[in-house]
């Protein structure tokens, strides 16, 4: 399995070479040649086997220059009990015909763990397969949840060095705190003084400066990737999705054969991709639900056609979807274009430039076929975490009440009751405050993070995630924050 550039002007690439660079050199992500089948008889073996297992089967398809033995130590490490529990992906039963997909069960209780406990361990051994000599520095941009993930699965990890910028007042108080006491002797953090769009233009364009990069590789550095733009980060996150539809065969909800629709809360399209690839083998997918919150720019595409970040930008109590440039969705373009390279880089540069593009007819209809897009705001948000606590007693957070919504709202305008699986992205307790303020004759306890736990704790029962209460007594070991334009310069003083 070969890996091409969405912009057609960079060399065929092994999954090593993809995944040790994160971006391609033309500024391009990096996507198979073509996508791997999985018959239904292979999907039907995974009922049997734990989510380990199911991981090497589809690993495999892509990864192909990893040995099968290779790939289990990797994931063997990566979801081990003592970091996941006994099912690192519990599919939870809400009503009838409604399941959750709980992907926050890791060490930073975000869906993110999914994906970046493995990554390391894949790139440390695609560093070896390559003859990669530099220490790689990841560069990170994050929303809230990546940052964190990125940091507790680099952190100490020979050969590497991490460095995390956030929006300095686009996180909750949680996703802060637990990026501002990551202790580690590889790692750095750094607030930075605009939204997560402005983190992410500013790695990217960190990664496309040829001179700096050359500069770097001469002092013993090379740069990659751990947000979704690397194929490393992205292909762990297809897994789950075979693994959720095995478990709702073994729940007596589906039958094998039988489609079902997934709903994913997201901002950068990452998530959401890695289940229409797993489409794409061969899962039973009916639809994509992909949800947005009050920055309903994907809304607006999938309804549209028309990729328009040129609009205000809301801070929301979803702060991981507060997003208006997808870099994923330049992944589904090439698909949908039937590869169209130069087409895919002439809408990216028109993005840059323009900050808009269109996409034709005929490719947006591909794009319906496949998803569907329903944005939720503030107020509905709120509405839906209580009532489904009232209804059901389940909890959720706040992105993942907006799938929960968005799902409602596609079941009103489709009548399509199908049976369908929402992605949890994250434990209520990292948005405690906001969950608290959505449950009936409930207020949050004030600015005290650590007292909005105990809070929801009091209220609902549900266990407080353990290695989030020990942030409390955890010192802050990176407190700077720095003008968005500055990330360059704040990257080059930490490395030489």
């Amino acid at each position: 399995m070969l890996y091409v550039s969405t912009r057609g002007k960079t060399d065929l690439m092994s999954s090593a070479h993809a995944i040790t660079r994160g971006l391609a050199d033309d500024g391009g992500l990096f996507v198979p040649q073509r996508i791997p089948s999985m018959r239904m008889g292979d999907i039907k073996a995974m009922a049997k086997k734990p989510y380990t297992e199911r991981a090497i089967d589809v690993l495999l398809q892509f990864l192909t220059d990893f040995s099968e033995d290779e790939l289990r130590e990797c994931v063997n490490a990566a979801y081990a009990k003592e970091k996941f529990g006994d099912n690192p992906v519990p599919l939870v039963q809400v009503n009838d015909n409604t399941a959750v997909l709980e992907l926050w069960h890791g060490p930073t209780s975000a869906f993110k763990d999914m994906a970046l406990q493995l990554l390391p361990h894949l790139l440390t051994r695609s560093m070896k397969k390559t003859g990669e000599t530099n220490k790689v520095v990841i560069l990170v941009a994050t929303s809230g949840d990546t940052g964190k993930a990125a940091l507790e699965g680099f952190a100490d990890v020979e050969g590497t060095q991490i460095i995390v910028f956030y929006p300095s007042e686009g996180v909750s108080d949680i996703q802060k705190r637990q990026m501002i006491t990551q202790m580690g002797k590889n790692v750095k953090v750094f607030g930075i003084e605009g939204n997560f769009d402005d983190a992410q233009r500013g790695v990217k364009e960190i990664f496309g400066n040829k001179v700096l990069s050359d500069e770097l590789s001469k002092n013993g550095f090379t740069f990659s990737s751990a947000n979704s733009i690397n194929w490393g980060r992205l292909v762990p996150q297809i897994v789950y999705y075979f693994s959720a539809y095995v478990d709702a065969v073994a729940a007596g909800k589906i039958s094998f054969g039988d489609k079902v629709n997934f709903v994913v809360p997201t901002g950068n399209f990452g998530d959401i991709l890695a289940g229409y690839y797993a489409k794409l083998m061969g899962l039973p997918v009916e639809r994509l639900l992909c949800a947005s919150n009050s920055n309903k720019v994907l809304t607006d595409f999938i309804n549209a056609g028309t990729y328009d970040k040129r609009r205000e930008f809301y801070k929301t109590i979803s702060p991981s979807m507060d997003i208006l440039v997808s870099s994923n969705l330049e992944r589904l373009l090439y698909n949908v274009t039937d590869e169209n390279a130069a087409l895919v880089a002439n809408y990216m540069k028109r993005l840059n430039t323009e900050g808009v593009y269109q996409i034709d007819n005929d490719v947006l209809k591909r794009v319906q076929t496949e998803f569907f897009g329903a944005w939720v705001d503030e107020l509905e948000t709120k509405e839906a975490i209580g009532r489904i606590y009232g209804d059901y007693k389940y909890l959720m957070d706040t992105h993942t009440a907006v799938a929960w919504r968005a799902l409602e709202k596609y079941r009103f305008l489709t009548s399509d009751d199908t049976y369908s699986i929402v992605l949890s992205t994250a434990s209520p307790y990292k948005f405690a405050d906001s969950v608290l303020d959505a449950l009936e004759d409930t207020q949050p306890a004030g600015a005290d993070p650590f007292a909005n736990l105990d809070e929801l704790n009091a209220k609902t029962g549900e266990e407080i995630p353990p290695r989030m209460l020990a942030l409390k007594d955890l010192p802050v070991l990176h407190s700077e924050i720095i003008p968005a334009d500055k990330m360059e310069l704040a990257v080059v003083k930490n490395l030489l």
